[in-house]
């Protein structure tokens, strides 16, 4: 396995629940390591993941991030209902998220590290509120995804519903919530919801399958120039969270003269290299 890359602040600590990989020098892997409950995620697991992500948004050398799941049967099937059961006094099945949310993402405000989610097996409830916070979704022909709420007699609450009905509209997302079933990659592809169904057998060497084309990913869009890369996510971003289309590209502006992104030092070897038809040294982003 590649050695640890040379960060400017450690890693937070991790429990054994999530695994922390470096697959490149500019790309980690973070693996929901508790293949016996089908990754479903316990309290605590959401503030080490919290922790994880605010220092991987604090680390320039890290230029993509990718989401998985252990055990090939699953990616997350939510909350850890058996742990919510065992404590009769919360009144709903994830009491004491972080403010940003399940799994620290369903809520997080803007990132500047784009998140892919490798997809192997069952994607419901909390891990389809994870999935709907990514930036780019890879699944397996066999994953499965849905929001089963409604069947066990609880709500999706951690940022999902009104989310959902931008990314697939009104009657589908109506389909999903109300009634529950589940639904596979190729359907989810059509819908727009995954960005690619990748074969079971794809690549090899360490890294395989659905996990293998993530890392393709990474590694194209961290060849990309960081601040641009930034700053088109957040753009995107501001859509996504509803601003109108001349706010959004004033704030886009904004922060490339704020940040220095504007004329700054990616955007000179960017065109310089082109001119001189070599590939970028792109340096990192202070974004």
């Amino acid at each position: 396995m590649p050695s640890t890359p040379t960060f400017t602040t450690p890693p937070p600590p991790l429990s054994e629940s999530t695994l922390l990989t470096f697959p490149n020098p500019t790309t980690i892997l973070v693996t929901l390591n508790r293949p016996a409950t089908h990754n479903c995620i316990a309290s605590a697991q959401h503030h080490e993941l919290d922790r994880l992500w605010t220092w991987m948004d604090a680390e320039p050398r890290i230029r993509c991030a990718i989401l998985t799941g252990a055990g090939g049967k699953a990616f997350c099937a939510g909350a850890d209902l058996v742990e919510w059961h065992s404590h009769p006094t919360h009144p709903h099945p994830h009491p004491h998220l972080p403010p940003t949310g399940f799994a620290g993402l369903s809520n997080r405000p803007f990132t500047k590290t784009p998140l892919i989610a490798a997809i192997d097996g069952v994607c419901l409830g909390g891990g389809f509120e994870i999935l709907l916070a990514t930036d780019i979704v890879l699944a397996t022909p066999g994953s499965v995804f849905g929001l089963p709420e409604a069947r066990v007699g609880v709500v999706a609450q951690a940022g999902v519903l009104p989310r959902l009905m931008r990314s697939v509209g009104r009657q589908r997302a109506m389909e999903m919530v109300l009634v529950g079933g589940k639904i596979g990659a190729e359907r989810m592809r059509g819908w727009g919801v995954v960005n690619e169904v990748v074969g079971e057998g794809y690549g090899g060497g360490e890294y395989t399958g659905v996990v293998k084309r993530a890392i393709e990913v990474a590694e194209t869009i961290a060849g990309n120039s960081p601040d641009s890369v930034g700053v088109s996510k957040f753009g995107v971003e501001l859509g996504w969270a509803g601003m109108g289309v001349e706010e959004a590209t004033r704030e886009v502006v904004r922060v490339m003269r704020e940040r220095g992104v504007d004329g700054g030092e990616n955007m000179k070897e960017g065109v310089r290299a082109f001119v001189e038809k070599r590939r970028p040294r792109w340096v990192d982003s202070k974004l």
